[in-house]
């Protein structure tokens, strides 16, 4: 339990999301669908461009599908609503967590 809030942990690598769980996830998203994949050392070792993902959630999907480890973490879903429950240039974080999870 955190903040109170029953929760289903999902390990990712172990257990990645299909694409019917991707597609959803990106549907109720409340961040930019693009969010959902990390650009980290990893995105550039596999010589992905950003630019492919900017309000492409079919190319989000399909490179998550392919590429778990790519998912940002952690996502939070409730209800049909989905958040990514790190700041990301939103220092309300914490804030829109706890509206979640009310």
């Amino acid at each position: 339990m955190a903040m109170g809030a029953d929760f289903e942990e999902v390990r990712y690598l172990k257990n990645p999301p299909d694409e019917a769980t991707l597609r959803a996830i990106a549907a109720g998203l409340e961040d930019p669908v693009e969010n959902l994949v990390r650009k980290d050392s990893h995105f550039a070792k596999l010589g992905l461009d950003a630019a492919d993902y900017v309000g492409n959630p079919d190319a989000v999907v399909a490179v998550l599908v392919q590429h778990p480890k790519l998912m940002q973490r952690p996502v939070l879903v409730r209800g049909g609503r989905s958040i990514i429950g790190r700041p990301l240039g939103d220092a309300r974080a914490k804030e829109r967590i706890e509206t979640l999870l009310a």
